[in-house]
């Protein structure tokens, strides 16, 4: 990287530093810390949520699936679409109803009011373990970015530098600076997308024809997929929009029900088509540069730097610099956010169980957690390869243990701790003992339908019983 591009990208890192220090001397308390003061426009929420949502680990992602099957991996984000747009449906008015009554803080303080503490407690273990894996693939995400833009610097140097830039500024500044950072972040990704790295690498790769003779010709259709994929994809990625912390954090920093209903309504559209074609195009794109030889340092073994490679080989001074914060913001804009759960997970509903104190002393603690949560999470990172299978394994294992039980509160009358509480140790145990046994499903199906399934028997059969006692008891 040219020495003008280092600068840009130093500067941005800078002006992130500076919104958390500034946020720092701002936050006065646990609300202001952990969701945003309650106060949070609409706009800047639904930025935040499609930032987090997609963010580095999505973006790196999508541009190894444009690399490996071209058009047809902007499917994943249009699952992302449904979940925001159901869950806005569904979810928020339950959530924002409840949140009046009993200003809540985080997701498990909501399996607290109708499942009861010890299933909130085994809620936050799950969440917590998740969004600290997730934390790690955003790190991992934002490493192998930079390793393509300086290889001259050792690979867990980078990722080590990353990690500690994001869990710093995070662990200062808090909610509000995370949301306020998401926006600016995606302002800037989505620009330096749409005006520097679609259009310069379209024109170095030669324009749609010479796309077109370098790639597969299954890549230009939509339909280049298998049923079993979009299967995947969507018991992944539509139920975290019911169970993701993350998002049930903006929810409670919207000023009301209306606010966070269209903040949900923005981040679906922003999430496809906008930044699925956007991502999964320059995934492809970088596939046809490979194809022609025009990426020398890349040797295809993995497509998930692709595209990073070819933003570093084909953009000009100063351009390179610019398209890097951008794509550097995308992934500090998830990575942050998922410390933040991480943390709050922590703080609020498993410390908070056991150790009464005053909203000052929390504060000071949620940010000293933040800070060791997110040095952990380098540990994780340094341990790991692939950005999208950590980020996929870590929902999957939120997914199985949570969903179920959320459905519940949804759609049943009555709530029965048992059954949550067994739906989420036998989903969500189900589908770490599956994974550890690299157990494989037919048609290449993710062991998250199992781990679901079990949920879903494990907590009606469960609730049935329970229902029959209860009508039993008051017919006597």
């Amino acid at each position: 990287m040219n020495a003008i591009d280092l600068i840009i990208f130093i500067i941005y890192a800078l002006i992130m530093l500076f919104i958390g220090f500034f946020f720092y001397r701002k936050n006065k308390g646990v609300d202001d810390y952990f969701v945003g003061g309650r106060q949070m426009s609409s706009w800047h929420v639904g930025l935040s949520v499609v930032a987090t949502d997609v963010g580095g680990g999505f973006s790196i992602g999508l541009g190894g699936l444009g690399f490996t099957m071209g058009i047809s991996g902007s499917w994943m984000l249009f699952t992302g679409l449904i979940g925001a747009w159901v869950s806005a449906v569904l979810l928020i008015p339950k959530v924002s109803k409840l949140t009046k009554q009993i200003n809540l803080l985080t997701f498990p303080q909501i399996f607290n009011h109708y499942y009861g503490a010890r299933t909130a407690l085994v809620a936050a273990l799950i969440s917590f373990i998740g969004y600290l894996g997730f934390t790690s693939s955003q790190i991992l995400a934002g490493a192998k970015l930079a390793s393509a833009t300086f290889p001259e610097i050792d690979f867990t140097t980078l990722l080590v530098s990353m990690g500690v830039f994001t869990v710093v500024y995070t662990a200062i500044g808090g909610l509000k600076a995370v949301i306020f950072t998401d926006t600016i972040q995606w302002i800037i990704l989505m620009a330096g997308l749409l005006f520097i790295g679609l259009p310069v690498a379209y024109y170095a790769v030669g324009g749609y024809d010479a796309i077109k003779a370098s790639i597969p010709p299954e890549f230009l259709n939509f339909n280049n997929i298998s049923w079993s994929q979009v299967v995947n994809w969507s018991i992944i990625i539509i139920p975290i929009w019911f169970i993701g912390m993350t998002l049930y954090q903006r929810i409670f920093a919207c000023r009301n029900e209306k606010d966070a209903k269209k903040a949900w309504f923005i981040a679906g559209l922003f999430e496809w088509p906008i930044m699925a074609l956007l991502g999964v195009s320059l995934g492809l794109i970088a596939r046809a540069a490979f194809e022609q030889q025009l990426l020398p340092g890349l040797d295809g073994a993995d497509p998930e730097l692709g595209l990073p490679v070819l933003l570093a080989t084909v953009l000009p001074v100063g351009l390179l610099g610019l398209l890097m914060a951008a794509y550097f913001s995308a992934i500090m804009s998830t990575a942050d956010s998922c410390l933040m759960a991480a943390s709050g997970n922590f703080v609020t509903d498993l410390l908070g169980k056991f150790v009464k104190l005053s909203d000052d002393a929390i504060l000071k603690i949620s940010q000293w957690s933040t800070l060791v949560l997110g040095f952990l999470a380098v540990f994780i990172a340094v341990q790991m390869t692939s950005v999208l299978e950590l980020m996929l394994l870590s929902y999957s294992f939120m997914v199985s243990g949570l969903f179920i039980p959320v459905l519940g509160i949804l759609f049943l009358k009555k709530h029965y701790s048992a059954a949550a509480l067994s739906a989420m140790l036998a989903g969500g145990g189900s589908t770490v003992i599956l994974h550890l046994a690299n157990v494989t499903l037919p048609y290449e199906l993710d062991i998250n339908v199992i781990g679901l399934t079990i949920s879903l028997l494990t907590y009606a059969t469960i609730h049935s019983i329970y229902n029959k006692k209860t009508n039993l008891i008051a017919s006597k």
